[in-house]
């Protein structure tokens, strides 16, 4: 199993603390957003971006998809809800996170330092308009287990140092959770070289 990663990408750190939570051995390739694709990539990928996992003569390259392909081809210990209406409720609330902080999160991403206060604004209001579900008591998100929804949480909230994004005070219950997360085994082995300065830069 092989995955074709970009070390900056919030999509690609989502894929690796799976892969990381999960104990699975794969061969990560960096990709460099400003640097040439490997030459395969495009064969495997028509639109030559990452993450792409590659698995025998499979080629999957949609974050989400390739998430809980792994949840599934690796059942144990499973990340996503076995009946399906908890399923399909983790789902949504995994689509919300995508919507609501990741689009930010993209949009950090690709905009230069002029562009990104009123996107830092947001996505902290956000978060804090957020926060109370954060402050349930429960060890995880919704869950006293590591889920799919925490995997999917953690690369965002590792990046807002980097971003410039200062969580309000009302949030403290946001920082405690993402401490739980980053102190986790899985956690640190899913970090680039690039992603670990990221914190030491915050």
């Amino acid at each position: 199993m092989g995955l074709y990663s970009d070390p900056l990408s919030v999509d690609s750190h989502r894929v690796r603390v799976v892969l990381a939570e999960k104990g699975i051995d794969a061969d990560v390739v960096e990709v460099l957003p400003d640097g040439p694709p490997p030459e395969d990539l495009p064969q495997l990928n028509p639109y030559a971006e990452t993450p792409t996992l590659v698995d025998r003569d499979l080629a999957l390259y949609d974050p989400r998809v390739i998430c809980e392909y792994l949840d599934e081809r690796f059942p144990h210990p499973p990340l996503m809800p076995i009946d399906p209406v908890s399923r399909a409720k983790s789902k949504l609330v995994i689509s919300r996170i995508e919507r609501d902080w990741y689009g930010l999160m993209h949009q950090l991403e690709r905009a230069d330092r002029r562009r990104r206060p009123p996107i830092r604004r947001q996505l902290a209001e956000s978060l804090l308009a957020g926060a109370d579900v954060f402050d349930t008591g429960r060890q995880y998100f919704l869950s006293d287990d590591i889920t799919m929804m925490d995997c999917v949480l953690a690369p965002v909230l590792w990046r807002l140092g980097h971003y410039g994004v200062e969580l309000p005070e009302g949030a403290s219950a946001v920082a405690a959770y993402a401490d739980r997360l980053f102190s986790r085994d899985a956690f640190v082995a899913s970090l680039t070289h690039t992603e670990k300065g990221m914190r030491k830069a915050s």
